[in-house]
């Protein structure tokens, strides 16, 4: 299988963005549903966001301020992760949709 990597995280104040990269090796990368997912600690590891066939799906928590994205020549998918709020600490994952396998994950940090 396609093995995914996560990066991009950090620490960022309230308000602030993050661009998080998701990066895949194999060359039919593009072809893949990819998406990303969050667990905050002693919370489920939720859905937050969907590409598939050009269609892009985002849980309510983050839509209108994440944007789920791929660059083909690069086997890359982003969010984009703007107006950050504390709630959204978390672990991101990404993983091949629905069923991927799991990876480290990147760490977000939301705080003052």
């Amino acid at each position: 299988q396609r093995q995914l990597v996560e990066s991009g995280g950090g620490l960022v104040q309230p308000g602030g963005s993050l661009k998080l990269s998701c990066a895949a090796s194999g060359s039919l990368f593009s072809i893949y549903a990819i998406a990303w997912y969050r667990q905050a600690p002693g919370k489920e590891r939720d859905l937050v966001a969907l590409i598939n066939g050009g269609i892009v799906n985002y849980a309510n928590s983050v839509k209108g301020r994440f944007t789920i994205s791929r660059d083909n020549a690069k086997n890359t998918v982003y969010l984009q992760m703007n107006s950050l709020e504390p709630e959204d600490t978390a672990v991101y994952y990404c993983r091949i949709y629905p069923s991927g396998s799991w990876g480290q994950g990147t760490q977000v940090t939301v705080s003052s």
